[in-house]
């Protein structure tokens, strides 16, 4: 049954997402009970720029997903093989250069994110010690992407698990056993994401041994490999900078309003959070089967898989809308105890009460792109997403303050969801789909 397929392959990459802000409240109280807020604050700063940094390189693990997946459907071993030798070269190359050129990207991001001088010597001592993971970090990306194609989900949630049970260990090993302050919490990071590395590569050996071994060819000589490759991930960059920039562009309106309105946006875009690990889960999950079902050329298989992921992503946006709706409130309250901002959060909680409801469909059809490595069109419609709705919206609503910004956001996601399923319909109804080989990232 698809539905089961579906939902088979989601809950484990679910249940990975709820471990992510399991290690930032560690983080938090561990760095919050040093004597001087500066290094809660140097932590929090130094996270949130590795945070978007490593974001903008999630192509990685994206296209690696829906590449390797159609090679799995076709039943090529070494494709995959190779898919899986040419994103760790890539995802070395990158990090590597990441390193080599942290002086100049550690201060950009720094100077962007403003904080003071106090807290910002911190960030940076935290950054200096960070930025070695880069290259683990992003060939995590690219072996997480790997086994997520092949169908294997429970991987991610393993190599989630470890990393961030090692990396809780070491953080209070380091700043409470041995007194470090945000270089250890920094140092805490680097070796819980080289220790996932080691566990991602022993699983993918075994992958290899029960394969016999098989010659991996091509890795290095294949470049028209490298070139799609790259093509898949240049369109998937592009949208990610895209997205980095409406989030980005929403934090800084609502500071430019004020404190109260800048962390009561805050307090409200954990909920687009919340909603976002079941909306991603069910997302990733579908890029696996569409991939899977493109590479078998088996339309009715895909379209099975694409009706059964948009039944479980209503519902997903449906529960998480309801529980807004009767929680909300209690929510805020959990999340602050400052009065003006929960009195604020109050006043625009019902727009993120819809969003997941708006944004459902568009995290479904990124799965299905992803999948098919349509990622030109992905990008496409965010850049006219971001510039033909988000921007002239807020510009013409920046009256109703707080209310047009959101309002922008939710147009944003909105259109997002409108020119994609334009795109889509059009496919499914004239069976486009399954496209020609040497288009894949049409």
């Amino acid at each position: 049954m698809p539905r089961r397929k579906v939902f088979d392959l989601a809950w484990p990459l679910i249940l990975s997402n709820i471990t992510v802000p399991l290690l930032g409240l560690v983080d938090t109280a561990v760095v919050g009970h040093l004597p001087d807020s500066r290094y809660l604050g140097g932590v929090t700063l130094g996270a949130t720029l590795f945070s978007f940094l490593y974001w903008g390189f999630g192509f990685l693990r994206m296209g690696t997903t829906g590449l390797t997946a159609q090679a799995h459907g076709r039943g090529e071993v070494d494709a995959m093989l190779r898919l899986l030798g040419q994103g760790l070269m890539l995802a070395l190359v990158i990090g590597l250069a990441l390193v080599a050129l942290h002086p100049p990207v550690i201060a950009l991001g720094l100077s962007l994110l403003d904080g003071s001088a106090a807290v910002t010597a911190q960030a940076e001592l935290y950054a200096r010690w960070r930025i070695f993971s880069a290259p683990a970090v992003l060939a995590n990306y690219v072996l997480i992407g790997w086994f997520l194609g092949r169908g294997n989900s429970r991987v991610t949630l393993l190599l989630m698990v470890i990393n961030n049970s090692i990396n809780i260990v070491l953080d209070l090993l380091f700043v409470v056993g041995l007194g470090m302050t945000v270089d250890g919490v920094a140092l805490a990071s680097v070796m819980a994401d080289y220790c996932t590395l080691v566990v991602g590569i022993a699983l993918a050996m075994g992958v290899w041994r029960r394969w016999s071994w098989r010659p991996v060819a091509g890795v290095f000589r294949d470049l028209g490999g490298y070139r799609r490759l790259l093509s898949v991930n240049l369109a998937l960059f592009i949208r990610t900078l895209c997205l980095l920039f409406a989030f980005a562009f929403f934090h800084a309106q609502g500071a430019d309003m004020g404190d109260t309105t800048l962390a009561a946006n805050a307090v409200l875009l954990q909920f687009v959070l919340l909603a976002s690990y079941a909306l991603d889960g069910f997302a990733h999950a579908t890029e696996s089967l569409v991939g899977q079902r493109i590479g078998a050329n088996d339309e009715a298989g895909f379209r099975a898989v694409v009706w059964a992921a948009s039944q479980w992503s209503l519902l997903a946006a449906g529960l998480a809308s309801v529980s807004f709706w009767l929680a909300g409130d209690a929510l805020v309250a959990v999340l602050t105890d400052l009065p003006a901002v929960r009195t604020m959060a109050g006043v625009y909680l019902p727009w993120v009460i819809a969003m997941p409801l708006l944004a459902a469909a568009s995290y479904l059809l990124d799965g299905i792109f992803i999948g098919a490595t349509r990622t030109r069109a992905m990008r496409d419609t965010m850049v006219l997403a971001v510039l033909g709705f988000y921007l002239p919206v807020w510009w013409l609503t920046q009256p109703l303050g707080n209310h047009g910004l959101w309002l922008a956001f939710v147009a944003f996601t909105l259109a997002r969801s409108l020119l994609l399923g334009g795109l889509f319909h059009r496919a499914w109804s004239q069976r486009r789909w399954f496209a020609p080989a040497g288009h894949p990232a049409g």
